[in-house]
């Protein structure tokens, strides 16, 4: 027997453990997932990309249907601007919470039910007569349903499946909101038109809805479910822990396991003690302050009020809902660019030049709204279609490093500021509108607002999140 016979024979523990190491390197996926030689979570992103795109339908809505209410119904621009800001304010405050949500139950159940809530509140709107029931079809319903699909969804599909890319996924998945908005768009305004604003509800229910099968079969919970690692994640040095890897490495943070063992109890508490550490550090109040900002000149004035200033300026509703489409089309290149920028670059830098490019596009807005669409407008769709939710990417990933496991729900109430600061932008205007008889103080009022988010992105500290705690288990708080 020579030397390498007595060494194979002398070490069985070792034989057997190198022949199980590709084993664990290798989990191989459970489930639909089987036959797939693309890594799970590609899948699951694509899945979340359309339950996104399904969600956003009524993202495109408001705008568009406003003036075909207000000529039905009568009702002012203030009242319908309230349904919007009840939305909004809605689509902010449940995020946080359906981020613990998801933690507890899971991210395919809040996501199908909420999908479920968006259906179910575009198609009781075709029902309406009174003024207070565009608020709890728009307000209440929608707004529940939209929450548990905000942003803070992109966040945590990222957070949980995988541990490189995270910037890019996040963009991507940003980017799903407004291709929703660009493959909705056009058609709710050509049905608002002929036969009417009713068929476009029904289509904004339908497109939501007909995601929910897909979301049930391929939208699962984490990597462990189907027994594979995040993506980008390594295997474990030993095949002691190779059984327990996926589970560990699912959550994508270090600091999982507590934050993970404290959702096992209520969302709700969980969301509000998180909210609670958060509150403590300066980052969270300046991350807050920007993205409300961010809201106000988004969803708040341009989303809402982009088209019936345009109508006021005798440009037809169908012409502005396109240049509101070709905005989507923009976003999704902005958005998917930034998080592949926020990868490689400070991402308080790339904040504080969103903020600041999107101030001088509204500065100048007042002066290209006109009957007809000239070429300085086509500039502006575009510029401030690169620039509409560009914040997003670096945005979560600040909550992410400073925060560490509590990263997405952290950024759900940091989404919740944009909502606010949205919801508060949509009403102000409308007053402003019926008040004035124009959008003008509402523009350059927003355009102040974003030198203002400029400097408070700006002025994080360069070392933020470098000495923070650790995340600790609900109940020790």
């Amino acid at each position: 027997m020579n030397n390498n016979e007595v060494s194979e024979a002398a070490s069985p523990e070792a034989a057997s453990t190198d022949a199980s190491a590709p084993k664990a390197q290798a989990a191989t996926p459970r489930g639909p997932f089987r036959q797939c030689r693309l890594h799970p979570a590609w899948i699951v992103a694509a899945v979340a990309f359309l339950a996104l795109v399904g969600a956003a339908g009524f993202r495109a809505a408001p705008g568009v249907l406003m003036v075909p209410l207000q000529q039905e119904f009568g009702w002012s621009t203030t009242v319908l601007s309230a349904a919007v800001s009840i939305n909004l304010v809605l689509f902010g405050l449940t995020a946080p919470f359906a981020a613990a949500l998801m933690e507890r139950f899971g991210i395919r159940a809040v996501t199908a039910f909420a999908l479920m809530l968006i259906g179910a509140g575009s198609a009781l709107t075709v029902l309406v007569n009174e003024s207070w029931q565009i608020l709890l079809t728009w307000g209440l319903l929608i707004g529940l349903g939209t929450g548990s699909m905000a942003l803070v969804f992109a966040a945590t599909i990222a957070n949980t499946w995988f541990s490189k890319s995270r910037g890019l996924v996040i963009g991507i998945l940003t980017a799903g909101s407004a291709a929703g908005q660009l493959v909705f768009l056009p058609f709710i305004a050509m049905l608002a038109q002929d036969p009417g604003w009713r068929q476009a509800s029904l289509l904004i229910a339908a497109g939501a809805l007909a995601v929910v099968p897909m979301v049930l079969k391929f939208l699962k919970n984490s990597p462990a479910d189907v027994g594979v690692l995040p993506y980008g994640a390594e295997p474990p040095a030993d095949h002691a822990g190779a059984h327990s890897a996926p589970a560990a490495a699912s959550s994508g943070a270090p600091g999982a396991a507590a934050s993970t063992a404290s959702s096992g109890g209520n969302a709700a508490v969980r969301a509000l003690q998180v909210l609670k550490r958060a509150s403590k550090v300066r980052t969270f109040w300046a991350l807050a302050a920007g993205f409300a900002i961010c809201g106000a000149t988004t969803n708040g004035l341009i989303g809402t009020h982009f088209i019936p200033s345009a109508h006021d300026h005798g440009m037809p509703e169908t012409t502005a809902a396109g240049l509101l489409a070709v905005v989507g089309i923009f976003d999704i290149l902005g958005t998917i660019a930034s998080g592949w920028l926020t990868d490689r670059f400070n991402p308080r830098i790339l904040l504080a030049v969103y903020y600041q490019f999107r101030g001088i596009g509204l500065l100048v807005l007042p002066l290209l709204l006109s009957a007809t669409v000239q070429p300085s407008m086509i500039v502006f769709v575009v510029i401030y279609g690169l620039d509409w939710v560009a914040t997003v990417p670096p945005t979560a990933a600040i909550c992410r490093s400073v925060f560490g496991a509590d990263g997405s729900v952290v950024f759900g109430w940091v989404f919740a500021a944009h909502q606010l600061g949205a919801a508060a932008a949509a009403l102000a205007a409308g007053a402003i509108r019926d008040s004035t008889g124009h959008y003008t103080y509402a523009w350059l009022g927003a355009a102040a607002m974003c030198t203002v988010a400029a400097v408070i992105s700006a002025t994080i500290r360069k070392d933020a999140g470098k000495n923070q705690p650790e995340p600790v288990a609900a109940g020790a708080v």
